[in-house]
């Protein structure tokens, strides 16, 4: 019966980008694939049955949603960045030019190449970058109001609002079963190293070796934030004296009241329990 495949659209992604080219994004999937059905979102609720491949046009809130879809399916999935952050794409290699990854795509249905990549699992759902809480999912909720500016540079803003009021507090983290009791301004569990559109925080993280890495920013003042958060984008704040790193395969994080976020989408805080799942995606290229 040949390749069936869906392409999610998201058209307001990257202001506008994804809609823009869409149609052409869908002219060279249809290269690769015998039927190819268009969606208007990647909820999973959503999506046809029976798909041989799931495709994403859109940025890191897309993809979330398809990876719901793919891990519980075994779907593969392929992405096309075209949103702010792309942290996902980054993370994966795939990229970040649109037109150059849905080529990457059709090579890989045509080819029936696909590699497994590990997930973090957690309270039911899946993420596929970082999750975090403190004061970085502090900044990613207030980016996410901003409607200026655009890109990497709205992260910068909410950096410097979020400074302003964010307080390090204690922290306890059992890491495959090992307890630390912390003063820290934030932990990110990395299953790749990106979030904040480019912004490596856990830089040695790989997503098929079956383990989180996790950094912890411990107590830290305005004046060490300022000199940490500027090393993010090349993962030089690994050199700061505040910041340790752990590796696991399963952590649970303590932090009452904290923000918390996972693939750049807030969630509910409090205590949870989060589990990397070997192998639980299937990406196409």
């Amino acid at each position: 019966m040949g390749i069936r495949a869906a392409l999610a659209v998201h058209p307001d992604t990257g202001r506008g980008a994804a809609a823009r080219i869409a149609g052409t994004v869908a002219a060279r999937l249809r290269a690769g694939v015998d039927r190819l059905e268009l969606l208007g979102t990647a909820a999973p609720d959503s999506l046809p049955g029976g798909l041989d491949a799931l495709v994403v046009l859109g940025g890191d809130g897309a993809v979330h949603h398809a990876v719901q879809y793919c891990a519980a399916t075994g779907t593969p999935l392929g992405i096309i960045p075209a949103g702010t952050g792309n942290d996902l794409a980054r993370g994966l290699g795939i990229p970040l030019d649109p037109l150059q990854a849905a080529d990457a795509v059709v090579t890989a249905l045509h080819e029936r190449r696909h590699r497994a990549v590990d997930l973090g699992h957690l309270d039911g759902a899946w993420f596929a970058t970082v999750l975090c809480t403190g004061f970085d999912a502090a900044v990613n909720a207030r980016a996410a109001r901003l409607r200026w500016p655009g890109g990497p540079r709205r992260y910068d803003v909410a950096v410097l609002a979020e400074l302003a009021a964010f307080r390090a507090r204690t922290v306890t983290l059992t890491t495959d079963g090992a307890l630390h009791h912390l003063d820290a301004t934030l932990v990110a569990v990395g299953n790749t190293p990106y979030y904040g559109a480019g912004m490596r925080i856990c830089p040695h993280a790989d997503p098929a070796d079956g383990f989180f890495d996790i950094t912890v920013v411990g107590h830290a003042t305005r004046a060490d934030l300022l000199r940490i958060m500027p090393g993010l984008r090349h993962g030089r704040h690994l050199r700061h004296p505040a910041v340790r790193t752990l590796r696991a395969r399963e952590v649970r994080i303590e932090a009452t009241g904290w923000p918390l976020c996972a693939d750049g989408e807030m969630l509910p805080g409090g205590v949870v329990t989060a589990r990397c799942a070997r192998g639980a995606l299937t990406v196409l290229g």
